[in-house]
């Protein structure tokens, strides 16, 4: 799976950016390199906590987990 990124330079020099598919994973970075390190890091924690969150709301139901490999 392949992400976009949107990236605009903040009048301060650093650069802010967010991804394109997961619109409330935003970030920064002094670089590009570290921003997309903070972007993927951000979508990590959205991923998990959105993980725990469903998790809870399923306690106790008799439900069926199956992964899903993105290719």
């Amino acid at each position: 799976m392949k992400l976009t990124a949107i990236i605009e330079q903040s009048n301060d020099g650093w650069l802010v950016g967010q991804f394109e598919e997961f619109p409330d994973v935003i970030s920064q970075g002094k670089t590009l390199e570290e921003l997309k390190s903070n972007l993927m890091d951000a979508l990590q924690l959205l991923i998990q906590v959105n993980k725990e969150d469903t998790e809870l709301a399923y306690k106790n139901k008799s439900v069926i987990r199956e992964e899903i490999i993105l290719k």
